[in-house]
């Protein structure tokens, strides 16, 4: 018999269903997300505004597959590159809402207005508040939160209490909403009425700035905060 006892090996780590990793792009350092199924390393870029060079070496440095491009809504640093980048990598593209029709048709222009490069397209997808998105073996849920845009979702992987919320909310700010189709009351009714519900446990990738979660901005946000609305 041995005369050492044999210690208990280390039960193994769980590897989490989603990550996800955030890739500044365009003069206007906007959140780009690679989100990926852990399962199966397939993944999705969420707002691909520019800079493709950057987001194929994420790619290449995760070793994700990618299987499809999701917008949050039509203006050009968030979706400028999108078109592009679907036709190189031979993927499709869902989202936004067809409300954000509007800005995706003037790409070319806008961008052009910037010194930016954009170019129009036409998502493979529309998407509609309730639908759901697959990535791999995810399944996200798409809110419909106007205001900053007419057609901005919102994408939300309850089981990894994680959302990507475009423009809609920032760490202690929110979308502006002095473009065409803004509407500054409405935004507040779709972070009030539709992001806070979902849990204040929710860490939420912003288009621009800091990560942040619902239940901090509920209490510290000026513009969103519980006690701003009694």
């Amino acid at each position: 018999m041995p005369d050492t006892a044999t210690q208990p090996s280390a039960p193994p780590s769980r590897e989490p269903p989603l990550r996800a990793a955030i890739i500044p792009v365009t003069a206007f350092e906007q959140n780009c997300s690679l989100i990926w199924c852990t399962k199966t390393m397939r993944g999705a870029l969420i707002d691909p505004g520019g800079d493709l060079d950057k987001l194929g070496q994420a790619l290449e440095k995760t070793g994700v597959k990618l299987e499809k491009i999701l917008v949050t809504h039509g203006h050009m640093d968030h979706c400028g590159m999108a078109g592009v980048l679907a036709e190189k990598m031979h993927v499709p593209i869902e989202g936004p809402n067809e409300a954000d029709r509007y800005w995706l048709e003037q790409l070319d222009e806008s961008s052009a207005r910037f010194g930016m490069e954009g170019h129009t397209f036409e998502p493979d997808r529309w998407l509609h508040d309730g639908d759901t998105v697959t990535v791999g073996d995810l399944t996200l849920d798409v809110v419909h939160c106007p205001g900053h845009t007419p057609g901005h979702v919102v994408f939300v992987h309850a089981p990894s209490r994680l959302a990507a919320v475009g423009d809609v909310l920032f760490q202690g700010s929110i979308g502006r909403t002095d473009f065409p189709g803004g509407d500054h009351q409405q935004l507040l009714d779709s972070i009030t009425g539709k992001l806070w519900p979902l849990g204040d446990d929710i860490t939420f990738i912003p288009g621009h700035g800091p990560t942040s979660t619902f239940g901090h901005e509920r209490r510290t946000n000026p513009f969103v905060a519980d006690a701003r609305f009694g």
